[in-house]
């Protein structure tokens, strides 16, 4: 057995057995997919048998620190590998350039040596990969698992969008040649996909700000609506008001004035017209407090009506006798719920104009009542004083 396929076991070994699953992207499977790239640069970039064989080592052990932290993990993975070196007692010039290879992947420095540069485009070569996108969500989960970095989609795709286009390259031919056409179309996609995402933020805002208007018309409706009945009850009461006075009048007049005077047999004559005009008074003024008098139908309480939203919240005849904390709870509820607010609105409107009709129907029968007997009456004395 050679001195890669022991690197090769005692890593898989190491992960196998020491690694946390909370590592989604740093695991076993992105340490073989590095040494096979590798492999395939030092091929292609035609590097010599030790320093491939120096790469090799270094990509098995680069993320092998990873079993004890994330933070220095390549100074650990340095530590980790001395220990198998010392162990399988390697040339300490090949132990030394593995050293060197191993920092190197610490994307945070410039590689210098053609060599440096195989391992570190074999590291990331996934930006040049047709699977960015789900290698990528890998890398996203372990982020949140290990390091509690919760980002939203579009802080994702931007700190994606950062790496490609300002610290990440290729720096061998190979990888510029082969990989560097797919990385340009996996940054078209995550420029797509931010678009898309701008795209429909915008048409939600815009969704918002049309729907926050026809909220607030919603209110003025029923606002400017509620106004409108309770001044057209108004206006009925007072027209009652004055015909209840008027025709008051009319009573009280007659009773102190005329009706005295009946005794005499010279006013007999004025019997019948008096009468007439006493009798569509009293008519008109009862007529008048019927369309004043409040009409309340009585709800008889059911736990089921609440439940199926049937019973008007609004209306003090409905809610009257349902105990306080469910009352409470129904309202809360529906508040809530802005379409069950508006259904019970609309209920509230349609009960409200209910009234009105059967105020302003009795109204006229009232006025109608008052305006003949008028006629009537004055048509009465008028016979009446004629026939004399």
């Amino acid at each position: 057995m050679d001195l890669i396929e022991k690197a090769e076991i005692y890593v898989t070994n190491l992960f196998k057995d020491k690694l946390s699953p909370l590592y989604t992207y740093h695991n076993i499977h992105h340490t073989q997919q590095v040494a096979a790239y590798t492999s395939l640069l030092a091929k292609e970039q035609a590097a010599s048998p030790e320093t491939t064989e120096a790469l090799m080592l270094a990509a098995w052990f680069h993320d092998s620190g990873y079993i004890i932290g994330i933070e220095d993990h390549e100074l650990k993975s340095v530590e980790i590998f001395k220990e198998f070196a010392q162990a399988n007692q390697i040339d300490e010039i090949l132990v030394s350039e593995t050293e060197k290879l191993i920092l190197s992947t610490d994307l945070r420095k410039t590689p210098k040596t053609e060599a440096e540069r195989i391992i570190r485009d074999a590291d990331c070569a996934h930006f040049g990969s047709t699977d960015y996108a789900d290698i990528s969500k890998q890398l996203r989960t372990e982020w949140e698992n290990t390091q509690n970095k919760e980002l939203t989609d579009q802080q994702w795709l931007e700190g994606n969008k950062l790496a490609f286009t300002t610290w990440h390259v290729f720096h061998t031919g190979y990888a510029q040649k082969n990989w560097l056409t797919q990385k340009e179309r996996n940054l078209e996609e995550i420029n797509k996909k931010l678009k898309d995402m701008a795209e429909e933020d915008k048409a939600d805002k815009k969704k918002d700000k049309k729907k926050s208007k026809a909220d607030r018309g919603v209110e003025t409706l029923f606002r400017v609506t509620l106004n409108n009945h309770t001044q057209l009850s108004q206006i009925a009461d007072s027209k009652a008001n004055i015909l209840l006075s008027v025709n008051a009048i009319i009573i009280s007049i007659s009773l102190s004035t005329l009706i005295p005077k009946l005794d005499s047999p010279g006013n007999a004559h004025l019997v019948m017209p008096t009468f007439l005009m006493v009798l569509f008074s009293v008519v008109s003024i009862i007529f008048a407090i019927l369309s004043t008098r409040p009409k309340v139908h009585r709800y008889k309480y059911d736990r089921k009506d609440i439940e199926k939203r049937s019973v008007n919240l609004l209306f003090f005849g409905n809610f009257n006798e349902i105990p306080m904390k469910e009352y409470i709870s129904a309202m809360e509820e529906m508040l809530e719920d802005a379409d069950y607010l508006h259904q019970a609105l609309i209920k509230d409107l349609y009960l409200l104009g209910k009234v009105l009709d059967r105020k302003y129907k009795l109204l006229r029968i009232t006025y109608n009542i008052f305006m003949i007997g008028i006629i009537v009456s004055v048509a009465s004395f008028v016979l009446a004083f004629y026939n004399l």
